[in-house]
Parts: structure tokens; C-alpha cells; sequence
């Protein structure tokens, strides 16, 4: 059609696209970009069952993720759910269109986490380049450059290396005993937020440890130190959404510029760290911290920079950074669900008020780093704490080349996204019977010789076990040695019986991050 050379600019508006109405063309163009959208989402929706893979039906733009991405399911009871499900070796699922392959069979369990570790030495988490303390961490940072960085800082995990900082960590114990003290808990107690106490203690124990201060905030609650570390573990909608992204979606966090720990946590984490580094550099002192580590690898690697990482600067950094968000999740969340469980079930509570009474009186009422150590029943508590309540309830790896398993059928394309539920193994009937139940008998030398390899990691397994393990296990133990020996705990009216998960956390924490117990002093106490 020819328009006229006279048309006016009023006509030509008046002109539709398509049909000559301007409404019906807009639903067109609607219900076509409708229809392509629909389409690019759904593109890989076969991706598993042409491989003869069972796989959870996902539905069109969420996958499989919706109830995560609406923050109605937390990330592990997700893959849980997915593992009880079947009863396959493996499950694929998706998260928006992505194939994701989760694996439930210990023995590929073993092959992924262990035995084929150079096919998955990455994890598929993943931090924005730009934000070097979320991206230069032990936790993110990608093979070979990974493996470099934790042969070096495994030093300052050693038994050796724990006992000299062992008397920082008494320090903590003595402010903890002295705080609970003056809560003047004799006659019938009062109720006590556990998790902000457990929480507590081990910002003083990093903070002394790690950043080499004096923190207390048992005496300055509101204390800097305090204050910066609960913002990073703080769940709002904005928060989960973040952590969902980082640990599921990583071309979302580069996109997004979305920091791992924050801006203001960050601002604060750097000021303080290259304060108290540069201070000790001048000064010489040593205290057998983690400081001490990080200034000897800054002066002994300076010009031995790897490809993708620096022994200064955020990069120097981001392993104190790490050291904080690790340690505190596994002890301060490990101590108060333990507390939690010992509370509603007495009679264990006494079981291991007894082994530790005992202890204390063979040790002259002192807290020795070998009684922390030494104590079979405190371990299996522990132990069944974490069978119950792992602090990240999944590991993820990324096959970084195709991986195959005839003998399976099975072949991972590289680049495809691998989970295990360590909830979903946990509380698997056949390696855990009654796993609802909390039995710290489970783990008595017997049943553990007993039971299969690779059911049970709650720090992970493999070469990408969690460095801090002994660690956060040490700090788990010692706050129960000084609170069980002195108080009695038991539920209160506030209490959540069973307790609840916060569906928005990516650790496994409790319903708006409290658990309330009622705190009594016993006259048996030490």
C-alpha cells in the first residue's frame, strides 16, 4: 500500500500494525511475546527424560524453585523432599530452566565428593568477581587457586595450632560464665534467647581468634563486632532472596553486583582487619591467631601471586571474612539447637550433665583442651545435633568436564549443576531408623562402625570438607561444657516445640532466628 503523500501525522497514529485496530494488535503482540517467552523457558524441560533420567515435573518460568523463590521452603527441605521422593540412584529437577542433577546413591555420593573429586573440584556457588571477600574465599574461589590457598591455611587448623589458641577461647568462656552469673538464675531460672547467647559467644571467639580483639559483647551487646555480624545472617525478603541466588543462581549475582556479606558488613569487616594487621605488623606481637597466619602468608607470598589471586588487599581479606561466616553458623546455631534438644529431652540432659560433672571433678573444676576432646557423650550429642540440623543442609559441586558411570548409566555433561541432600541422607530411614527421633546412641562407637560410608558429613566430605571443622566442633563443645555443668535448660511457654525453619535462610536456622529456653542454676554445679 501506497500512503498518501498528503497523510496527516494524526491519521498515521490512528493506522494499526496488523489488523487495522490498534487493541487487537497489542494482544497479538502480547500473546506472541507470551508464547515466546513460554517457550525459551521451557526449551531444556526434557533435558533429563531424554537421557532416560527420572526427573520432578517443573513447571513453566520456576522449574522446580518456586517455593524456594517465594520463601516458602528453605533450599535443603527442597532437596529433601526431592530425595524422599524416589527411590532412583539419582533425580534431575529445575531451577527456572537450568537442569540440576541431584544425587541420592552413596556410592556416586562417594565417586562426586571423593573418589572422582577432579571431575567436581568446584562448587557451583558463586560470588561476583568485582566483590573479592565473597569471591577469593576458600568457600567460592575455583580450582587450582582454591587448592593453593587452603594447603596454606590448613597450618592454622592443626591440633597444634588449637591448643595454643586455646587460652584466647577460655578468655570467652569466663565472659560467658560471668554473664550468665549475673542473670541471678537460681529459684526457678528466667527465660534466655538462646540463640542470640550461642550467637554471642562466638563473635567474642572469632573476634579474638580471627581479628585478634577483645570483643565481649556479653558486657557491650550493641559492640561494633556484634552489631555487623548480625547483619550478615540477618533473612529479610531482600537477604534470602541474595543467598537463594548465590547458592542457585550464579549468573544472577554477577548481573545483580549482590555481595556476599553485604556493604556495610564488608566496610566494617575490611576497616577492622587492616587495622589490627597493620598494627601487629608494626608492633610484632604475636598472639597465635588467625592475624599471625594471614601477615605470614602476606609477607611469604608477595611475589608468589597466583593467576586469579592475591596475597593482599580484599583477596588477604576474604579468608578472615570466611573464617567469621563459617564459625559462627556452625557453633552458635550447632550450640543452641543442641541446647534446644537437651531441654525437651531431660534425661539425655542428665546423661551429659553426669560424663561432664565427672570430668570437671577429675580436672580440679578446670576446662582443659584435652577434656574437650576426651568425652564420649558430649560427642555423640554433638554429633546427633548435626545429624539433625547440618548447618548448610546440601552440598553442591559442578561437573568441570563430562563425567560418566557406565555401570550407572549415568553421564554428566560438563557444566551441569550436582547436589547431594545431606538432610535428605540424614534422615533416611535406612541408615537412620526413627530419624525424627534425637538419639545421640546413634553415634556410639558401634553404630558408627556400623554404618555405611558417606550418609553422614555435616561439614562436607572429600577435599572440600570444611577446613574449620575441629573448630567450630571445639567452640560447639565448650559452650555446652560451661553451661550444662552450672544450669539446667527446659522449655519454657515460648518455647517451639518441635521447633521450626526459617524458610528464608540458606542455613539451617530457626523461625526468625530465636529459640527460647528457661536457663535454671543447679546446686550440683562446679
Amino acid at each position: 500500500m501506497t500512503l498518501p503523500s498528503t497523510i496527516s501525522l494524526c491519521e498515521l497514529c490512528t493506522m494499526a500494525l496488523i489488523t487495522g485496530y490498534w487493541g487487537l494488535d497489542g494482544m497479538i503482540i502480547l500473546m506472541t511475546l507470551m508464547i515466546t517467552a513460554y517457550l525459551y523457558m521451557t526449551r531444556k524441560f526434557k533435558y533429563w527424560k531424554k537421557r532416560g533420567i527420572l526427573q520432578i515435573t517443573p513447571t513453566p518460568f520456576f522449574g522446580n524453585f518456586k517455593e524456594c523463590l517465594f520463601l516458602k521452603k528453605a533450599p535443603a527441605y527442597f532437596l529433601k523432599d526431592i530425595y524422599e521422593e524416589t527411590k532412583e540412584p539419582y533425580v534431575g529437577f529445575y531451577v527456572l530452566d537450568k537442569p540440576f542433577l541431584l544425587i541420592r546413591d552413596r556410592e556416586i555420593v562417594k565417586n562426586v565428593l571423593v573418589k572422582d573429586f577432579n571431575y567436581f573440584s568446584d562448587r557451583y556457588i558463586s560470588a561476583d568477581p568485582n566483590d573479592r571477600i565473597g569471591y577469593a574465599n576458600l568457600f567460592f574461589i575455583r580450582n587450582p587457586t582454591w587448592k593453593a590457598i587452603r594447603t596454606k591455611l590448613t597450618p592454622f587448623f592443626t591440633s597444634g595450632k588449637m591448643k595454643k589458641m586455646f587460652d584466647l577461647m577460655l578468655v570467652c568462656v569466663k565472659n560467658l560464665d560471668e554473664h550468665l552469673d549475673s542473670l541471678k538464675l537460681e529459684g526457678n531460672g528466667k527465660t534466655i534467647e538462646v540463640r542470640d547467647l550461642t550467637a554471642r559467644f562466638a563473635t567474642d571467639i572469632i573476634g579474638s581468634t580471627a581479628y585478634g580483639l577483645d570483643v565481649n559483647s556479653f558486657k557491650d551487646p550493641d559492640a561494633e563486632f556484634r552489631k555487623y555480624g548480625k547483619m550478615i545472617f540477618q533473612y529479610d525478603v531482600i537477604r534470602g532472596i541474595e543467598m537463594l541466588a548465590i547458592f542457585f543462581l550464579p549468573t544472577i549475582v554477577r548481573l545483580a553486583r549482590i555481595k556476599m556479606f553485604g556493604k556495610q558488613p564488608t566496610d566494617f569487616l575490611r576497616k577492622v582487619f587492616w587495622e589490627t594487621l597493620t598494627q601487629r605488623m608494626k608492633s610484632g606481637i604475636k598472639r597465635n591467631d588467625l592475624i599471625d597466619i594471614l601477615i605470614e602468608l602476606k609477607n611469604s607470598n608477595s611475589d608468589q601471586d597466583l593467576k586469579d589471586f592475591s596475597f593482599d588487599g580484599d583477596d588477604l581479606l576474604a579468608q578472615a571474612a570466611s573464617f567469621f561466616s563459617a564459625g559462627f553458623e556452625t557453633s552458635s546455631t550447632t550450640t543452641a539447637f543442641a541446647l534446644y534438644e537437651l531441654a525437651v529431652q531431660p534425661e539425655i540432659q542428665n546423661t551429659l550433665r553426669k560424663e561432664l560433672l565427672e570430668a570437671f571433678e577429675k580436672s580440679n573444676g578446670k576446662i582443659t583442651y584435652d577434656m574437650a576432646w576426651s568425652l564420649p557423650y558430649l560427642d555423640m550429642v554433638v554429633s546427633e545435633t548435626l545429624r539433625m540440623y547440618p548447618p548448610l543442609g546440601y552440598l553442591n559441586r559442578v561437573a568441570n568436564q563430562t563425567y560418566k558411570m557406565p555401570e550407572y548409566n549415568l553421564v554428566i555433561e560438563k557444566g551441569t549443576p550436582v547436589y547431594i541432600s545431606m538432610l535428605g541422607l540424614h534422615y533416611d530411614p535406612e541408615y537412620f531408623p526413627n530419624p525424627n527421633k534425637f538419639d545421640p546412641e546413634r553415634f556410639n562407637e558401634e553404630n558408627k562402625r556400623n554404618r555405611p560410608p558417606c550418609v553422614y558429613f555435616p561439614f562436607g566430605e572429600g577435599p572440600h570438607a570444611c577446613i574449620g571443622n575441629r573448630f567450630g566442633l571445639l567452640q560447639a563443645k565448650l559452650t555446652l561444657l560451661m553451661v550444662l555443668s552450672k544450669y539446667e535448660v527446659t522449655p519454657c511457654e515460648k518455647t517451639s516445640i518441635p521447633v521450626e525453619i526459617d524458610p528464608k535462610g540458606a542455613m539451617t536456622v530457626p523461625l526468625n532466628g530465636v529459640i527460647y529456653l528457661n536457663f535454671r542454676k543447679i546446686n550440683n554445679a562446679i
